[in-house]
């Protein structure tokens, strides 16, 4: 183990579940001792993410994720164990033992590292004669030197290998540079820059680390941004351009731009919470880590057909979180940047206070759809509008928005309200049949969120049994009867039965903390669970040994007896085990 236990247990010790929870996800009390949340791992509008004070740990009944407050800050943070144990370590002042250190996170901090030098150097070239083409961009596109200062925006010359040449100055190698995203690989085995002739600006996360870049083009051509390729320390599906300053606005909402040039000139405008996804749509993930920091998005789109038909996406996604959206309506621009560019900052404010609500924005894109002076297509734009108002989740919510649909159509709010309670009824039963449906199919088994079926369900359960009786009473570990992992079925449990039956018999501690090194985050979730569930101290012996019984009839069982005298053998080798 990279982390000595007693280390471990005083970092738990002095990083309360509840205070860590509660600076990403709003905890209030509904029952008993736990306290109640939206799950950050997963889209849902019903709080389903338990955090008990008194276990120290969280377990979502809606997803199944569980652990404790380490396994927390790796989900969350996206991080390996030595680096949460780092976080946490941090935020309670305590130093690390020398000894932590291992491999995985020496190459993320080297990679970081880099990526940090290269950013500097990317900088440092808007100084030199090479980056002229830059300057001369940049001032054509208002960017002045302070906001290019603020958000360490550089330039890649347009070179085969400045910056290879540059970083090996500094001790990096060639595969450094490769896996970093920062260098290609010719046909020769020699290796070039990735980024050649291009605006760079650097991804920084919500920590301030360098996690890779986005170079925008200077000329024409395509792509006309090209973000860093996934590596160790970069996900372009779970970070967001700019929020690193974001976060700290103090505005009470996070625009949603598309281009980090829209995102760098609202900055400077003074729109300081603007932030960009990284080439991609909205990712669920960019949608939680935004609901960390905020209750209200307001999209800033581009105003043309990709841009209105991602804001859509965007919009589906962002009200599964229960937040508040608004969209900008940019007409005589066709993004944040030219707006601010040609009509100023204070008419893009004007713009912002009088943004949409998304069920606005909605309907209005299906009024633009029809011409309501012909009756088929009023009766097209109703049929598509009351199906709209019908999905949204609040009773009140329906009927405001019925109303707007009458008066938009120039007819009776009763009947409108009548037509989306009907509609109402049919989405609700659909969904149900869909729900028997899958509870149904043939040959299907369906899962409950957190709860895994295998392939073998008795010998699983089994399984569970014993591990969940060894946690309940590590005294048995040391019982004779106890199988040898090899005659577990399932692999996380294998190896969850391996780790606990080691520690137990060495005179290690079970937890969160301490196996939170060696389990991966199912096999946490799993072992969870298993800890939650009900069994009689009392008991645990017998249990304990029903549940080894059970196992070895299972494992007896998948022999797959051939004939009548086997099955006769078989019968009477689980009678003398049962001992009938």
């Amino acid at each position: 183990m990279p982390f000595p236990e007693t280390f471990l247990t005083e970092l738990t010790e002095r990083s309360d579940i509840v205070d860590v929870v509660s600076g990403y996800v709003r905890l209030s009390k509904r029952s008993g001792a736990n306290l109640f949340g939206l799950c950050p791992f997963h889209s849902e509008k019903t709080p389903s993410f338990s955090v008990s004070p008194d276990k120290q740990i969280y377990h979502c009944f809606g997803c199944g994720k569980g652990g404790g407050v380490i396994n927390f800050i790796m989900e969350i943070e996206n991080l390996s164990f030595p680096e949460a144990v780092e976080f946490l370590a941090k935020r309670a002042g305590m130093a690390l033992p020398e000894e932590s250190n291992d491999r995985e996170s020496r190459k993320r901090s080297r990679m970081l590292a880099l990526n940090k030098d290269a950013a500097r150097f990317f900088y440092e070239q808007l100084s030199t004669p090479a980056g002229a083409p830059a300057l001369a961009y940049m001032q054509r596109r208002g960017i002045g030197p302070v906001t290019a200062k603020n958000f360490g925006v550089g330039f890649a010359p347009d070179t085969w290998d400045s910056l290879v040449k540059a970083m090996h100055a500094k001790g990096y190698a060639d595969l450094e540079l490769f896996d970093a995203g920062l260098a290609r690989q010719g046909k020769s085995g020699g290796f070039y820059d990735t980024f050649r002739n291009r605006l760079m600006f650097p991804v920084i996360d919500v920590r301030g680390n360098v996690i890779g870049f986005s170079g925008r083009i200077l000329g024409d051509g395509e792509p006309k941004y090209m973000n860093s390729p996934e590596t160790l320390v970069f996900n372009k599906s779970r970070n967001l351009f700019a929020l690193n300053l974001a976060k700290k606005s103090k505005s009470g909402y996070i625009i949603l731009a598309e281009g980090n040039i829209d995102v760098v000139s609202m900055h400077q405008a003074g729109f300081d919470s603007a932030v960009a996804s990284l080439g991609t749509s909205l990712t669920p993930e960019q949608a939680r880590l935004l609901s960390r920091f905020t209750n209200e998005v307001i999209i800033a789109y581009d105003n043309d057909g990709a841009g209105k038909k991602a804001a859509q996406r965007a919009i589906g996604i962002l009200e599964k979180l229960d937040l508040k959206v608004r969209v900008l309506a940019m007409n005589g621009a066709k993004d944040p940047d030219e707006f601010i560019r040609t009509k100023g900052p204070a008419a893009f404010r004007n713009l912002l206070e009088g943004s949409e609500d998304q069920v606005d924005y909605r309907l209005r894109g299906v009024l633009e759809k029809y011409d309501l002076s012909q009756d088929a297509q009023k009766v097209a734009f109703l049929r598509e509008a009351t199906e709209l108002v019908a999905r949204l989740p609040g009773s009140a919510e329906r009927e405001v928005y019925a109303m707007r649909v009458a008066t938009l159509a120039g007819i009776p709010a009763d009947a409108v309200t009548a037509e989306v309670k009907q509609r109402r009824k049919r989405l609700l039963r659909s969904a149900n049949r869909e729900t028997e449906r899958k509870q149904t199919r043939p040959g299907r088994i369906t899962e409950t969120p957190g709860v895994k079926r295998y392939e073998d369900e008795a010998s699983g359960m089994a399984e569970e049994g014993i591990v969940r009786v060894l946690l309940l009473d590590g005294a048995l570990a040391g019982s004779s009867a106890l199988p040898p992992p090899e005659d577990f079925t399932v692999p996380e449990l294998r190896h969850i039965y391996t780790e606990i039956l080691a520690r137990l018999r060495g005179g290690g501690e079970i937890s969160p903390a301490t196996l939170g090194g060696v389990l991966n985050g199912e096999e946490m979730s799993l072992l969870i669970r298993l800890q939650e569930a009900p069994l009689a101290a009392a008991n645990s012996e017998r249990a304990l040994n029903d549940y080894i019984h059970k196992l070895y009839e299972c494992k007896e069982l998948r022999q797959k007896p051939s004939g009548p005298e086997d099955l006769l053998a078989l019968q009477q080798k689980l009678r003398e085990r049962k001992g009938y």
